[in-house]
């Protein structure tokens, strides 16, 4: 055999062991990176959101696997049919881009959950490019249809012009913005019935311009599923007494006539008042909520949201969709499927939410004054919510 033919088989020799060790070398290499440095938003790695990105369903895969929650060389872990929904406009753009980029970096970088973002007029280019550049999540963009947005026409105008001059010239918040009561309208009865929220059980609601202030060491959408939990909140306000005069009137007309909607265990005790039983203000910030829409597409909402739309309140008076879920969560459920989420720090506003919990304040990298934020300041009712969890036996549950 010559010298040249025995060099060529050497060479071929060399190439078939060395390069699967090569190969093995670098994804092992890849695998380590992936695990250890930080996530960066800029990262050329970390693709736009398309409907091509392939996500790992709860139910594909290895069962161990699945609950690796921190392995990014594993794919997505175990989740729940669920999505962020938010509700933007081209305006809002800075806004959308603040809270995507908090919660990617606090939570959802290690679970890829999607988002659904809604608006009443089409969404620009711009907005679209900028949004979907944020994470490699699926995001999706839909039109709110202007029937499901606007004012209905049995509203009577008149009437619903002269009490926004009335709650003009009180100085009441918004008081003569009908495109806020169309939002707050819209967020009762009709989000969860957009076509894009149909494929999903799940929905997290983030609002443009909120601060997430802690690293989340947990998949809240999987504890909801897991310990069948309906009603997920971070702080509890008191609502503007001069924009729902009526809405307890008509919400307790809406129980009389239909008692066997009410729970056996509900949570009437955190709205209403110890010694009269009059409804206190008291309500769940729906501006932060993690819910089963479930309960929103069932019977007993559908019928009260139905019933309160009809009696005009979010026309001529001002009632937002907070105080109206809470009152339906609070007497359509039963307490135990209510539940607060202290290990997420949240901030709406001025109104902050951090751990009351050492531990979890530690453990979540917070940004935020233990113990000093709006909890028990004066215009929460976190106090009301803790009152009531004692003296209904919830905390033995």
């Amino acid at each position: 055999m010559s010298a040249a033919k025995r060099a060529r088989l050497v060479l071929v020799f060399l190439a078939l062991v060395l390069t699967p060790l090569l190969v093995l070398y670098n994804l092992l290499k890849d695998v380590h990176r992936d695990a250890t440095e930080p996530f960066d938003l800029n990262s050329p790695t970390w693709s736009s959101a398309s409907e091509d990105v392939v996500h790992l369903s709860p139910s594909e895969g290895d069962e161990d696997a699945n609950n690796l929650a921190d392995d990014h060389s594993l794919g997505p872990p175990k989740r729940a049919n669920a999505t962020f929904i938010i509700l933007a406009r081209n305006s809002d753009l800075a806004g959308t881009v603040q809270s995507i980029t908090e919660i990617e970096q606090r939570f959802n970088k290690r679970y890829q959950y999607p988002y659904v973002i809604l608006n009443d007029q089409e969404f620009t280019a711009d907005f679209k490019r900028t949004v979907t550049g944020l994470t490699p999540s699926l995001v999706e963009f839909g039109l709110i249809p202007r029937e499901d947005w606007v004012q209905p026409v049995w509203i009577d105008e008149e009437r619903a012009a002269e009490a926004r001059r009335k709650m003009v010239d009180e100085g009441v918040k918004y008081g003569g913005d009908v495109t806020y009561r169309n939002m707050c309208r819209f967020n009762s009865g009709f989000f969860y019935r957009q076509p894009l929220m149909q494929k999903y059980k799940y929905y997290w609601r983030i609002e443009p311009n909120v601060h997430f202030l802690c690293d989340i060491h947990f998949d809240p959408f999987l504890f909801m599923q897991e310990q069948e939990k309906v009603y997920g909140f971070t702080l509890a306000v008191h609502e503007i007494a001069a924009t729902v005069p009526t809405l307890w009137d008509t919400a307790k007309t809406f129980t009389d006539q239909h008692p066997e909607y009410l729970a056996s265990d509900n949570a009437l005790g955190f709205i209403t008042r110890f010694r009269s039983g009059g409804y206190n203000g008291c309500h769940f910030w729906s501006n932060f909520e993690i819910a089963d829409m479930d309960f929103f597409r069932g019977e007993a909402y559908s019928q009260f949201f139905d019933f309160l739309d009809r009696s005009g309140g979010y026309y001529y008076e001002r009632w937002g969709d907070a105080p109206v879920h809470s009152i339906a969560v609070s007497l359509f459920l039963n307490a135990s499927k209510i539940h607060f989420f202290d290990p997420i720090g949240y901030q709406h506003d001025d109104w902050r939410h951090c751990p009351l919990d050492r531990a979890t304040f530690e453990e979540g990298n917070c940004d935020c004054d233990y113990k000093k934020e709006f909890d028990y300041s004066g215009g929460s009712c976190k106090a009301q919510w803790d009152h009531f969890v004692r003296t209904s036996g919830l905390e033995s549950r």
